[in-house]
């Protein structure tokens, strides 16, 4: 493998990311009424919305899982150019924020359940606030890395501009129906039952790619210089 695969493989993840934000922005996302549905004759059903969402984070891990493969494979071919990676220290700090946001969308989930609309917006607000500064703290660690010379002809740093955009896009692809989320919060009228869909799928959304964050960090922190 060369530094080329990783332009390749990010590129296809962009078309794989851009595809899958497009399913998820029409209707798994955007369902309205009880996630708990019944089918006829008082058969309990699975909502369509939750069968996109699992589908969804299924082909994203198989997705990530291919890449982090082509990681330890690139690593481990004989070429003599595989520099470790001095991490930025930043990146302990981004997953702070990271784990902060996915805990404001834990409350925010909670609230719906309690019927407590205020909290509701208020843990969606500071759940996509922490989102956003970790997206600007991974931006801050690629200033650094490319402050210290590692730049994308360098393997092992094209792995890591690969495997932290493709993350951030997800992450990105989130916030957007976040946004369409906090619209329809805007009303005074809204009650939290009618965003409680939305908010349940969005929670494991990101509690899903707070996992795969912590699979990359970790992937990245045992093999740093």
């Amino acid at each position: 493998m060369s530094v080329s695969f990783a332009f390749i493989a990010i590129l296809v993840g962009l078309v794989v990311w851009g595809l899958l934000v497009r399913r998820l922005t029409s209707r798994p996302w955007e369902t309205h009424g009880a996630p708990d549905d019944t089918g006829h004759g008082g058969a309990i059903s699975v909502p369509p919305a939750k069968i996109g969402l699992w589908v969804l984070l299924a082909v994203i891990s198989s997705l990530f899982g291919l890449f982090i493969s082509a990681y330890y494979m690139r690593m481990g071919h004989a070429h003599g150019d595989w520099n470790p990676l001095a991490l930025p220290r930043v990146l302990w700090l981004n997953t702070a924020l990271l784990g902060l946001s996915s805990v404001g969308m834990q409350a925010a989930r909670g609230a719906v359940r309690r019927g407590q609309t205020d909290r509701v917006r208020v843990g969606l607000i500071a759940s996509g606030l922490f989102a956003a500064a970790f997206l600007v703290g991974q931006l801050w660690a690629w200033s650094q890395l490319n402050a210290s010379g590692y730049f994308l002809g360098a393997p092992a740093a094209a792995f890591f501009y690969l495997l932290t955009a493709v993350h951030g896009l997800h992450l990105l692809g989130g916030l957007f129906v976040w946004g369409k989320t906090m619209v329809r919060m805007m009303p005074a009228s809204v009650e939290a039952i009618d965003v409680r869909s939305s908010v349940e799928l969005c929670t494991v959304y990101w509690h899903y790619l707070l996992i795969v964050w912590l699979v990359l960090f970790a992937v990245l922190l045992s093999t740093s210089a």
